[in-house]
C-alpha cells in the first residue's frame, strides 16, 4: 500500500483552508497544496503530482461537482481519488457524490483533531 504523503485541498473559504491545512500538515505530515476554487482545481491538479483531492462541494461558479467532472476528463487526474467535504451528507447526497467517483465523504462541521485519521482511513480502504 502506498503512503499518502501529497494532498491538493480546494476550499474557497479561507477560514477553512487554514484549519485543514494546519491539521494535515502537522498531524499528518502531508504536503498540501491549496486551490482556492473549482477552477483553479482545474489549471493546477494535472501538474500537482497530488496523491488525493480533498474536495469542498459548495464553491461559487465551478462547484465541487463539475471540478470533479472536470478532473476525470483529464488524463493527469481521471484516477486521482477524491474525497468529498461538504455539509451536504443526506444519505441520498452521499450515495450521489459516490456515484461521481468519490471515495469518500467527510461531513462539514469536521473534528481538525480527528481529520487526519478519517483520511487515513478512506485511503487504506481504497488502496487495499
Amino acid at each position: 500500500m502506498e503512503k499518502l504523503q501529497r494532498i491538493l485541498y480546494v476550499e474557497d473559504d479561507p477560514d477553512i483552508r487554514l484549519i485543514v491545512k494546519i491539521a494535515l500538515e502537522t498531524l499528518g505530515s502531508y504536503t498540501v497544496a491549496i486551490c482556492n476554487s473549482g477552477q483553479e482545481a482545474i489549471n493546477y491538479a494535472p501538474q500537482s503530482d497530488a496523491q488525493l483531492i480533498l474536495l469542498d462541494v459548495m464553491m461559487p461558479r465551478v462547484d465541487g461537482v463539475m471540478t470533479l467532472r472536470q478532473l476525470r476528463e483529464i488524463p493527469q487526474t481521471s484516477g486521482i481519488p477524491v474525497i468529498f467535504m461538504t455539509a451536504k451528507v443526506q444519505p441520498d447526497e452521499i450515495s450521489h457524490y459516490q456515484s461521481l467517483g468519490a471515495i469518500a465523504v467527510i461531513a462539514k462541521p469536521f473534528d481538525p483533531m480527528q481529520l487526519v485519521a478519517e483520511i487515513e482511513k478512506h485511503w487504506v480502504r481504497y488502496t487495499g
